[in-house]
């Protein structure tokens, strides 16, 4: 699939127009419903693709937050072969407690994969508590870019930001 055919199938399956609150809290009249689109395999395997394909000979784990960044880092996984592990958005108050499920050590060079990024909040959550387990985020890559300060934000926390797709690629309204 062509980057111009992912992006039209993408906005196809996901792209609605209406009165949306997002998770940033930010009011839009549009969205791009992450799970129409990642629900869809064509359009998972191709985006599991193009993640795996963003990692570095140094990457040693894909990590995705919960719950949109679940189906994307295993697709990741298993395009790249490596292991991956899930971010909670809280901490669980049973079993292990912990804020991720699988194995994250340190050492770890890990690619953080997100859904759609507006500001970039949920991600940069993630990335903190990757760091704080004495792992390393490489590059956080988001399928979709909204265009409103996220890149920004990402990049003035320290991070390295990738973008499989942005608001022009999509035709998305300015906000």
């Amino acid at each position: 699939m062509t980057h111009d055919q992912l992006a039209e199938r993408i906005r196809a399956v996901a792209y609605l127009e209406g009165d949306f609150t997002l998770r940033s809290g930010k009011k839009s009249t549009f969205y791009v419903d992450k799970y129409l689109f990642e629900t869809q395999p064509d359009i998972l395997s191709e985006l599991g693709q193009l993640l795996a394909q963003r990692r570095t000979a140094r990457t040693t784990l894909i990590a995705g937050a919960e719950l949109g960044g679940v189906a994307l880092a295993a697709a990741a996984s298993m395009a790249s072969g490596l292991p991956f592990v899930i971010m909670r958005n809280a901490k669980k108050d049973y079993g292990t407690s912990k804020m991720y499920e699988g194995k994250l050590a340190p050492g770890d060079v890990v690619l953080l994969v997100e859904d759609i990024a507006t500001t970039g909040g949920q991600v940069l959550e993630a990335a903190k508590v990757i760091r704080d387990s004495g792992a390393t985020v490489e590059r956080i890559v988001a399928v979709v870019d909204r265009g409103q300060g996220a890149a920004e934000n990402i990049r003035a926390a320290g991070f390295a930001f990738d973008a499989i797709l942005d608001s022009n690629d999509l035709r998305l309204p300015q906000a």
